[in-house]
């Protein structure tokens, strides 16, 4: 049953994000570069991925701590994803985000309240190291400085809160800064949850 009802969380999640692509490619708007810009597309697409590894792979692939590892960092990156878009973005009317009202749903609201609560309901019977926090939090960082690079080269910024041609580059900063805080907290959490319901917290 929980194989099954992660491969169908899968197929909804990959669903969505084909479905962005084609009404984007009928509307003559889409563009590869900036689709896959989104870190809501890219944690939906490393959420896709661990959800249909998990649905079909045996219990000791799946058991092991490097595929734990890359399952809490696909949960952390959803959270964020749930977390950046309901505090910085659900208020903003005036950026198409997504292309599809549902698809919305499904990547903002559905696929991060799955990873975390498959997290919650089935954590790691693998012991995680506190060490690997630091590796979980080079993807966000990589994300920002390429964000801020290709933005300032080409004109053009995933969200608004990385916008330092409006924004300004002190508030992205430190909106960056608390966003940062907000990583390492979360990814200790995560560490800490799974080590917690080993007894080994």
């Amino acid at each position: 049953m929980v194989k099954f009802t992660r491969l169908f969380f899968a197929l909804l999640g990959f669903s969505a994000i084909i479905t962005e692509i084609i009404v984007l490619l009928e509307r003559g708007i889409f563009m590869p570069a900036n689709f896959f810009s989104f870190f809501t597309i890219l944690s939906n697409i490393g959420a896709v991925g661990i959800l249909l590894f998990a649905s079909i792979a045996s219990e000791r692939t799946w058991g092991l701590r490097v595929t734990q590892q890359i399952r809490g960092a696909a949960t952390l990156y959803m959270l964020m994803t749930g977390v950046i878009f309901a505090v910085l973005l659900s208020g903003i009317t005036d950026v198409a985000l997504t292309a599809v009202p549902w698809d919305n749903i499904v990547l903002h609201y559905i696929m991060p309240i799955v990873l975390v609560a498959d997290w919650l309901l089935y954590p790691p019977k693998t012991k995680l190291s506190y060490k690997i926090v630091a590796a979980w939090a080079v993807v966000p960082i990589l994300y920002v400085i390429y964000s801020l690079i290709r933005g300032a080269i080409v004109g053009w910024y995933p969200y608004p809160f990385l916008n330092a041609e409006i924004q300004g580059y002190p508030s992205v900063i430190v909106t960056t800064i608390f966003l940062a805080v907000f990583v390492i907290l979360a990814a200790l959490a995560t560490v800490w949850y799974s080590r917690w319901r080993l007894g080994k917290s």
